[in-house]
């Protein structure tokens, strides 16, 4: 049976008429504003965005987790077989040379982003099937190693295949998840060569300052959160909070899906009700985050849109028996990537 449109904690639902996110803001930042709700299809406009618009984008006052214990439960079930290419995760095993693809594109596309320089010797180094494999370069005079934070790592798919990069200087992998972390640091150890670059860490996103206080200070090129963003209670808070994290001129990049009609057809319904290729319960429709409104986040503001660039949208498709492809125009209806760069000399951390 197909969800009705549900009310969630950070703003009152918006009606589908009501398109523009600067327009939702407003309404949602107003106590007393009470919008109709749609009840009848999951194409009505969900907000959980603007809770925190006192906030600065590089530093945040609330200290409350966006972790939610009953996901972390669930991934913790998941984490035996998570580095089993046809398990429970192989979804996430033939994303991952697009989320390297969608990376690389991202930062040779600003002239503020130092530029990744790789061998023809080191695209073996990089995932079998990712485009920047095979355009390498044979300069290796402006090598600019790179720093990454990976927030919610899970068992570790991205995190390792980063820290195999010829241009990673250090990979900080981090996860609320007891279980899934445990078996991140044990397929780790097979590869004694990860651990100069890798290092694990069980955190959740508020409480990194305190655990690794150098993390705010140093700052990271790339801070990715792939399929993560869909899973926490508080969205907006939690983009507050991984802000203060990345360098300018460096990037963040998610990867979630939108909240229609055919998302949740496709990864609800029959990805986990009819093929069951995705456990049940990995997914809530509720919480899924159409592209506009991510994007709306970084431009709601004057205040962010100094802090931040234009973001970067690209939608991907599962297609059985080649994997996952970039589709144009995709991003409006199911999975996307979804890059900002922070501006370079906007620094109020």
């Amino acid at each position: 049976m197909l969800p009705s449109s549900p009310l969630r904690q950070l703003a009152p639902t918006m009606a589908r008429r009501v398109r523009n996110p600067k327009t939702i803001a407003r309404l949602a930042s107003t106590p007393q504003y009470s919008a109709p709700v749609t009840t009848s299809s999951p194409s009505a406009t969900t907000q959980r965005w603007h809770s925190n618009h006192n906030s600065s984008p590089s530093g945040p006052s609330s200290s409350s987790s966006s972790v939610n214990p009953d996901e972390i439960s669930h991934f913790n079930t998941l984490a035996a077989t998570w580095w089993d290419p046809h398990g429970s995760s192989r979804a996430l095993h033939l994303m991952n040379p697009l989320r390297h693809d969608f990376i690389q594109n991202c930062r040779s596309s600003s002239p503020y982003s130092s530029f990744t320089v790789l061998t023809e010797d080191s695209s073996d180094l990089l995932p079998p099937s990712s485009d920047a494999a095979h355009n390498t370069t044979h300069n290796t005079s402006n090598v600019q190693k790179l720093r990454y934070l990976d927030i919610g790592c899970g068992g570790g798919i991205f995190a390792e295949s980063a820290a195999r990069l010829p241009t990673t200087s250090s990979v900080l992998a981090i996860d609320p998840s007891p279980g899934v972390l445990a078996i991140a640091r044990s397929h780790a150890k097979k590869d004694p060569g990860l651990s100069p670059k890798l290092t694990y860490l069980s955190s959740t996103i508020e409480s990194l300052p305190t655990l690794k206080p150098e993390a705010v200070t140093q700052k990271f090129d790339v801070v990715s959160c792939f399929e993560v963003i869909e899973h926490v209670d508080h969205p907006s808070l939690f983009l507050d909070h991984v802000a203060q994290f990345v360098k300018p001129g460096g990037w963040l990049v998610m990867s979630t899906i939108a909240r229609t009609w055919t998302s949740w057809f496709t990864t609800n319904f029959m990805a986990e009700d009819v093929l069951g290729i995705v456990p049940k319960g990995t997914h809530d429709w509720h919480k899924y985050i159409n592209e506009y409104e991510l994007r709306g986040y970084f431009e709601e503001t004057e205040e962010k849109r100094r802090f931040w660039g234009r973001p970067r949208a690209m939608g991907v498709v599962y297609v059985p028996g080649l994997g996952w492809k970039e589709v144009p125009g995709s991003e409006k209806v199911g999975n996307y990537f979804l890059g900002v760069q922070r501006l370079a000399g906007e620094d109020n951390a």
